[in-house]
């Protein structure tokens, strides 16, 4: 499971900064990547940090994916009215496997083998499903969504500046790491 993002933040044309992250760690084995205004995905992130972190301690266990995305899916619809503006995916390891569940700005939750979101999303998609199948080894999932990255960053203008990488196995987070690109 990887949860990858590229580092630039624009605003139209122009680009406000090179070194943004939209890769989040939520739990030891869920993280969260996102796109659209960078503060509405750091609150969102905040506040559902602070839930899961709730949920955590008064049940003495983690909480599955799906209750995670279900978490953000609630605070995203909760807001709908002045809504952040932001698309997420959740994803990472429970009980049951792994799960990749990409939310709209109102919380729709859709669950799929891999989505993209963001400016760049298209190109993405297509390097994905030209390439994606079942049984890939983490080494195969990590370089496939650094090479659909790359590929998007390269035609999209609003995309650039670097990768962040959260590779996360059945037991947590087996990378999380910022490749640089020159």
């Amino acid at each position: 499971m990887v949860l990858a993002s590229e580092k630039r933040l624009t605003y139209g044309y122009f680009v406000m900064s090179k070194n943004v992250r939209k890769v989040f760690q939520i739990t030891p084995k869920v993280g969260a990547a996102c796109a659209g205004f960078v503060s509405d995905m750091q609150n969102l992130i905040r506040d559902v940090k602070f839930l899961i972190n709730l949920y955590t301690i008064e049940e003495r266990r983690q909480p599955s994916v799906r209750a995670i995305a279900k978490v953000v899916s609630n605070l995203l619809f909760g807001n709908r009215y002045f809504p952040y503006l932001t698309e997420t995916i959740v994803g990472g390891f429970d009980e049951t496997g792994p799960h990749v569940i990409v939310l709209d700005a109102m919380g729709s939750m859709i669950e799929d083998d891999f989505a993209v979101v963001g400016t760049g999303a298209e190109i993405a998609a297509g390097v994905l499903e030209g390439e994606y199948r079942q049984g890939m080894s983490s080494s195969e999932i990590y370089e496939l969504a650094t090479k659909a990255l790359k590929a998007s960053m390269a035609r999209d203008s609003g995309s650039g500046n670097g990768i962040d990488v959260l590779l996360i196995g059945p037991n947590g987070v087996i990378r999380d790491e910022t490749i640089s690109l020159s």
